[in-house]
């Protein structure tokens, strides 16, 4: 079921002090929305929220790691005591690390990126999911995966983002699944570039995954970054996603061709099974309906 009238609602955003999810916080509160904003870094968390309660909504601030998942679900409670009904959770919070060859990446880069870009997501869902199903008027999630959530782009030693990203695709798949009965829709976020500061986000990195560092990233994406889309512009298309309860939402149509070449990496994959059936004498074997796999 589309939210259909958004004034009065509530929309839950982590990483909303900047970037993206600044840019969602805005385009929400300028359709009436209030928000609960989460963020890890304090001094621009509270400035995002006084610049929110300006466009004339409710709106709070939440330290928030989500990594951890004791806090998500701590303050999943303090935003349904602030607020009440929370309707739109946006698991927007995001880590990009600039990091070396995928073998020369230090151990807790691993941890700390999919402790943040893919436990993050599942951490939101798993707090409120109960909470939107409990006041049974609906709702929609939104998970921000990237570009790179759908395909691998050679070169770029963005394997462990990518990686993160496309656990967070076939998670929101599942999520969707599970939460179209109780009339919650879910998308899925898949920008290609832009204009944030996610490679600066090693400035809060915490203690547990190796404490604060700072480090360049190319001239080259620093200069793709700067050349991309605006956070309002993002924040645009993830209003209007909700409206019309779509689950992908691609920002950057141009980046079609990019997603087909890796299509046709796959489709070479099957075109090699076919080819080896013959030589390695293997006969085919009986698939199972779909349909019939589904529960219920």
């Amino acid at each position: 079921m589309a939210i259909t009238n958004f004034r009065g609602k509530t929309a839950f955003i982590t990483g909303a002090a900047s970037g993206m999810g600044r840019g969602m916080a805005r385009n929400f509160a300028q359709a009436g929305i209030n928000i609960a904003l989460a963020d890890i870094d304090l001094p621009t968390l509270e400035e995002a929220r006084d610049e929110i309660e300006r466009l004339g909504v409710t709106a709070r601030g939440y330290l928030l790691d989500v990594s951890d998942r004791a806090q998500v679900y701590e303050i999943a409670d303090a935003v349904e005591r602030d607020f009440g009904k929370v309707h739109i959770v946006c698991n927007n919070a995001g880590v990009g690390s600039g990091a070396p060859s995928l073998d020369e990446t230090p151990d807790e880069i691993f941890d700390w990126m999919f402790g943040v870009n893919t436990m993050g997501p599942i951490h939101g869902f798993k707090a409120f999911a109960p909470k939107l199903k409990k006041h049974g008027e609906g709702g929609h999630i939104v998970n921000t995966a990237s570009i790179a959530g759908v395909r691998i782009a050679p070169g770029m030693n963005n394997g462990i983002y990518a990686g993160t990203k496309f656990a967070v695709v076939a998670l929101s798949f599942a999520m969707q699944d599970a939460m179209a009965k109780h009339g919650i829709g879910v998308s899925v976020l898949c920008p290609a570039g832009v204009d944030t500061n996610i490679y600066r986000a090693g400035r809060v990195r915490p203690e547990r995954f190796g404490g604060p560092f700072e480090r360049e990233i190319s001239p080259v994406m620093a200069q793709l970054l700067k050349q991309g889309l605006s956070p309002d512009q993002v924040g645009r298309y993830v209003l209007q996603a909700i409206k019309d309860n779509d689950f992908f939402i691609f920002t950057h149509p141009e980046t079609r061709e990019w997603v087909m070449e890796w299509h046709a990496r796959v489709m070479h994959g099957f075109d090699r099974a076919d080819a080896l059936r013959a030589v390695l004498g293997i006969n085919a074997a009986p698939q199972p309906d779909p349909s019939k796999m589904r529960r219920g």
